[in-house]
């Protein structure tokens, strides 16, 4: 009773919000798990994957005829409630760097370098970063925003640098068609 009452509570004071973020509560073995995401618009030749969806807590997409467990590049998208991350004080600050230095232990040898903005549907700018790897790894960009009571993430991921050459116009285009409300 005390899981659904806060089940309730959650979704009543997140949708006090005008972000377009998809709030979702889903049996679990410890009750009820809730997630929330951006809603992505629909993108040419590629899928929402539910499974990885729920297993990752972000919006995951796949390119058509291959699941987000087996692609060469993947995309996703995350939203974070940002009283559920006290610690959080700025998307710069804090977000970002605690990013960068999570990429830089896991792959030590990865270049970081700031690329070109992104702009959504209804004009955001969103800051973004790309993290090479030297020799092994995954090719990402990784952009960042916010939306009232949301920090948003949106990445794109390849094990290749050819796969993730090919599906950056698709996920430039799938932030350039994202809106707050739709």
């Amino acid at each position: 009773m005390k899981l659904f009452l806060f089940a309730l509570a959650f979704f009543g004071l997140t949708t006090t919000s005008s972000a377009e973020i998809e709030k979702i509560g889903e049996p679990c073995e410890t009750g009820i798990c809730l997630y929330c995401w951006p809603k992505l618009p629909a993108v040419a030749h590629w899928h929402h994957e539910r499974g990885p969806s729920l297993k990752y807590g972000a919006n995951t997409l796949a390119r058509d005829g291959t699941t987000f467990m087996d692609a060469d590049t993947v995309m996703y998208a995350k939203a974070l409630y940002k009283p559920r991350i006290p610690g959080t004080t700025s998307l710069d600050v804090v977000l970002m760097n605690n990013d960068k230095e999570q990429f830089v232990r896991d792959t030590p040898v990865v270049k970081r370098s700031e690329v070109k903005a992104l702009k959504t549907g209804d004009g955001q700018i969103l800051r973004s970063f790309t993290f090479f790897p030297a020799t092994q790894g995954n090719w990402e960009r990784v952009s960042y925003g916010e939306e009232d009571d949301f920090y948003l993430i949106f990445t794109i991921s390849s094990r290749t640098k050819s796969g993730y050459d090919k599906a950056l116009p698709a996920y430039e285009a799938m932030i350039n068609a994202y809106r707050k409300t739709r």
